[in-house]
């Protein structure tokens, strides 16, 4: 195939829209250097010379999985190990306690933790850490009481998140030395993290645009760095979603950069340990 061509401004507007359609992913024009860059693979594997044939292949749907493979590429998997800190402070030192003390009690019989929009599985597995040191800690208490889903639109990320296996360089991103002495075995140039944290975590293939309440009931939602991406009327609608799965007096738990302002007046804001989290407003 010859070198492609630019993207146009009818072809980019064209790709612009069916991205967003598909994963609610909204480009503005100055991102269109990022739609050439991260298509470029495929559209050598598909043979397309310009952006609009491939657009048209696309919408085809020949290969049969190729809107599939234009999403993994178009989304953005950045992730690391206890982002930020104060998430994994206030699970630590407020939620878990307050909810394993009503487990012990016999007034909830398990807790569920979504993890939206999970990546390469970095975050589920931090807060399923803090579940098993938590549990360590607290007699009575069992690792198998907890139920924390990940979910992510990308086939790619999903897959790697599963196996759980990591470089060092994946580590070195907000790994502590001690959480990967206990929870990790080093194969060659790989760690491969224990059964015991991967067993806590179950995966699967979610778009956010699709009904939320198929994933049932939620106590904890960690919902980080993914609306920041999403146009104002998704956010709200995701928000509302969210408000209904979780239970009376659940938590959401959302990125420092983002916040509930205009979006929901469903969630009350808490602060401790130096960051925001939010209570679900009784109905």
């Amino acid at each position: 195939m010859a070198n492609a061509e630019p993207i146009g401004a009818a072809e980019f507007k064209l790709l612009r829209d069916f991205i967003e359609r598909e994963c609610g992913i909204v480009l503005g024009e100055e991102k269109a250097y990022l739609v050439e860059t991260r298509l470029a693979g495929l559209m050598v594997e598909t043979g397309c010379s310009d952006y609009g044939t491939f657009y048209r292949l696309a919408m085809s749907n020949s290969p049969s999985d190729l809107r599939d493979r234009i999403i993994d590429a178009m989304t953005t998997n950045e992730t690391l190990w206890f982002r930020d800190g104060h998430p994994f402070k206030i699970l630590r030192e407020k939620l878990l306690p307050q909810m394993g003390e009503e487990l012990l009690a016999g007034r909830r019989f398990r807790i569920r933790i979504w993890c939206a929009a999970s990546s390469t599985g970095q975050e589920p597995y931090s807060i399923a850490m803090e579940v098993l040191e938590h549990c360590a800690r607290t007699p009575g208490l069992r690792p198998e009481q907890f139920e924390i889903l990940a979910t992510d639109i990308s086939p790619s990320a999903l897959f790697f998140a599963r196996n759980g296996r990591y470089d060092a360089a994946a580590l070195a991103r907000g790994m502590p030395d001690d959480k990967r002495a206990r929870y990790f075995t080093a194969q060659g140039p790989v760690w491969v993290l224990n059964d015991e944290v991967k067993r806590l975590v179950t995966f699967r293939k979610f778009n956010l645009q699709n009904p939320l309440g198929s994933l049932g009931r939620m106590d904890v939602v960690f919902c980080r760095y993914v609306t920041i991406y999403f146009a104002e009327d998704f956010k709200q609608r995701i928000y509302c979603e969210i408000a209904n799965l979780l239970s009376p007096d659940g938590y959401l738990i959302i990125s420092a950069v983002e916040n509930l302002l205009g979006l929901s007046d469903r969630f009350t804001p808490l602060s401790h340990g130096g960051g925001t989290y939010y209570q679900c407003k009784p109905d």
